[in-house]
């Protein structure tokens, strides 16, 4: 099988991580079949990737601005059987491709995501960051599987489709992610989650895959290791969520999040306070910040439910 790589791109500002991604995707064990930059209603920032990528394929967002366009035009662009999408403030490791493409070997996989680790900008993880929380630096978090395993839904800043099987099904949905990507003043989420349970809903047996030797590194800025930015997203995380499922369901849109909820993060609070208790000092902000993160993003979910329903009566 190939692979088609996609980069969705926006901004200028990220000129020195969008080479770091292309040189990643470039420096592959297995090669990709092609790279694809897809560069967000910026004309400007068009033209000189052209210029400085020749090798590379560059195109415009022909969809709707923001990430879930910019994805379905790096689908409609690609000849690869399988599409991988890596974010443009991410670094793969060099056999990144070669373990997604591993992973559709087994039988019935569509999508298949890897392990995204977080690359801080202060160089150290914040004492009080939960790692349950991981994802809402859009990174791998505990309570995820540690191998190999079948999962509801990928992280769409690591993750592969069969390229077939995105178009068959509608490709992303514009409106529950970011419709202008870094720009929005809510870093709303969940395009992915929506996708994946869309596709295991109208393709029976459609397996997604968790493939933790499929491995990049994910930038994280100062300002989102503060706890305002984690605080906002986890609001903004319930906003989509309630979204989602209006659209999927939610038996099948809140599944993965009550186990989280009900197992995960208790365990995550009381191992905090036992850290504590055997003098990590952080330990006690980790617990304090399970419990703000899990209030934040419910009460985000309840205030996106009441408005869909207003909007819709």
């Amino acid at each position: 099988m190939n692979t088609s790589v996609v980069i969705c791109v926006y901004t200028e500002e990220r000129w020195e991580d969008i080479r770091q991604a292309v040189e990643s995707v470039e420096n592959q064990t297995r090669p990709a079949h092609e790279l694809i930059l897809v560069v967000d209603h910026n004309p400007e920032l068009h033209l000189k990737l052209k210029r400085e990528y020749p090798q590379v394929i560059v195109v415009e967002n022909t969809h709707v601005q923001g990430l879930s366009g910019g994805k379905n035009t790096g689908v409609a662009t690609a000849t690869g059987e399988i599409v991988a999408f890596l974010d443009d403030d991410a670094v793969a490791d060099a056999g990144w491709l070669e373990a997604l493409e591993e992973g559709f070997q087994d039988p019935g996989v569509v999508g298949v995501g890897g392990r995204t680790d977080p690359l801080w900008a202060s160089k150290r993880r914040p004492r009080w960051f939960p790692y349950e929380f991981d994802w809402t630096v859009g990174c791998t978090y505990r309570g995820m599987p540690a191998v190999r395993a079948p999962i509801r839904n990928v992280m769409g800043g690591n993750a592969a489709f069969l390229r077939e099987v995105v178009s068959e099904v509608g490709g992303f949905h514009s409106g529950i992610g970011r419709s202008v990507q870094g720009r929005k003043s809510r870093p709303l989420g969940c395009e992915e989650t929506e996708f994946c349970i869309r596709l295991s809903q109208r393709k029976p047996g459609s397996v997604m895959l968790f493939e933790p030797r499929a491995v990049i590194g994910h930038k994280v800025s100062r300002q989102r290791e503060g706890f305002a930015y984690f605080r906002s997203r986890c609001y903004a995380e319930g906003l989509s969520k309630a979204l989602v499922t209006q659209e999927v369901g939610t038996q099948d849109g809140l599944a993965s999040e009550r186990a989280h909820a009900i197992k995960t993060l208790p365990l995550g609070a009381l191992r905090g306070v036992g850290e504590a208790l055997r003098g990590d000092a952080g330990g006690l902000g980790r617990a304090a910040a399970i419990v703000v993160g899990l209030a934040w993003t419910t009460w985000g979910y309840v205030v996106g439910s009441v408005r869909l329903k207003v909007k819709r009566s």
